[in-house]
């Protein structure tokens, strides 16, 4: 069914009453700097209007029930029951294992005896597998419930940081912080995505987005070790290169996480890259492009005028394209087409039913669209004008995708 749905999106699915809590989450769009969290690397999330609902009843014991009204309405398994104290882990891609992590994440932080069991009723409009941060909104849903339940008086960064643990550490997913962060904080964030992890809100301007589901489910657990190890390997390649000059050795690392990537300049290392496998050299120049084109949007974005890039002739045909043009959402527009581009061609996480749903955005007059998410499938984000929206969201309908919303800038995690 195609989903077209207004920015307001639907009411809380849940009746509020004195007996029961009621947390929620927003979706993420993946804005700007995709494939780059996990690298350390700032990274800009944009919250939606669609979002995960989590409804919480005190029960007399301690045991966790966990019901997901939409796995129900899908015919699958959607009951889950766990005690506190003895939490194990079912089958990968296991549902309840999400709720598990959290409370084993608050159990280790020494707050069993605060815990008491509770009976749990989710709803979510966030599909699953789309590129959306499904999980991370479900996670911070349930840690925020829990935070008002038992008074364990967490702050927004403390529930992204919870939720993160869950899933990286417990479940063992290779995710950055983005998803989480995005999720907790709301609006529209600047996560630099190396300790202390700060966070930065940026003007959300009345930003008005497209979101196109491809229907394609991909999973992150399969696509990011994959470049991470191609990327070490790269790396590993410069630093037992003695030509490379010490100086420059001293910026990069052996791992994907170690380079000082916003003190290195393509130019200093491009000739040392032709000595690599091309799809390796691809993966860091991908890298190292896409985050000095983030470093542009971000100025965009805080009202400033972007200064054109030093000693970075990678990407001068991107600045050619937005150097004239005096309308913010074009050249933000522009810049998202050109990470777009770069995840295709750079990292190759592009399908050509994707292809086709963007190249009918642009033409229905989407000022920008990019894959939102580990790519090979989940959604994409237009960046449109408020009059457009209906028509870019109908062309994408049209392309292939089979859901599609309208959405502004969503409020981040809390209680209702």
């Amino acid at each position: 069914m195609n989903n077209l749905k207004s920015p307001k999106m639907l009411d809380v699915p849940f009746t509020k009453s004195s007996s029961n809590i009621i947390a929620s989450a927003p979706a993420r769009a993946d804005f700007l700097n995709t494939h780059q969290d996990y690298k350390g690397l700032p990274v800009v999330p944009v919250a939606l209007n669609l979002r995960t609902y989590i409804c919480g009843e005190f029960g007399n014991d301690d045991v966790f029930e966990v019901n997901s009204l939409d796995l129900k309405m899908a015919g699958e398994e959607f009951q889950d029951s766990f005690p506190i104290g003895s939490i194990e882990y079912l089958g990968k891609g296991w549902f309840g294992n999400y709720f598990r992590a959290i409370v084993k994440i608050l159990e280790k932080r020494g707050l069993s005896k605060k815990l008491r069991g509770m009976r749990i009723h989710v709803k979510s409009q966030v599909p699953i597998a789309s590129g959306l941060a499904s999980s991370a909104a479900l996670e911070v849903a349930f840690a925020t419930l829990l935070n008002e339940a038992f008074k364990l008086k967490y702050k927004q960064r403390d529930l992204a940081e919870i939720a993160y643990e869950a899933e990286n550490a417990e479940l063992g997913i290779p995710c950055g912080r983005l998803d989480q962060y995005g999720s907790a904080f709301g609006g529209i964030i600047k996560l630099d995505c190396k300790f202390p992890y700060r966070v930065e809100k940026l003007p959300s301007r009345n930003l008005t987005f497209v979101i196109l589901n491809s229907g394609i489910k991909h999973s992150t657990a399969e696509i990011h070790p994959i470049r991470q190890k191609e990327i070490s390997e790269g790396l590993k390649a410069l630093m037992e290169c003695d030509k490379l000059p010490d100086k420059t050795k001293r910026k990069l690392g052996y791992r994907f996480d170690e380079p000082e990537w916003e003190k290195i300049s393509e130019e200093e290392i491009e000739e040392y890259l032709n000595l690599l496998q091309d799809d390796v050299a691809d993966r860091i120049r991908f890298t190292l492009r896409m985050q000095k084109s983030t470093e542009i949007a971000l100025e965009i974005l805080k009202g400033k005028k972007p200064k054109p890039p030093k000693k970075e002739p990678s990407i001068n045909p991107l600045w050619q394209k937005i150097k004239n043009k005096s309308h913010d959402l074009q050249i933000l527009g522009e810049i998202m087409n050109y990470q777009h581009e770069l995840l295709r061609d750079l990292y190759k996480v592009s399908l050509k039913e994707l292809e086709k749903i963007r190249d009918a955005t642009l033409q229905a007059g989407a000022y920008g669209t990019k894959i939102s998410g580990a790519g090979m499938g989940g959604s994409l984000i237009s960046l449109v004008n408020s009059e457009k929206c209906k028509e870019v969201l109908e062309a994408g309908i049209a392309a292939g995708a089979p859901q599609g919303w309208i959405s502004g800038i969503g409020e981040g995690a809390k209680v209702h």
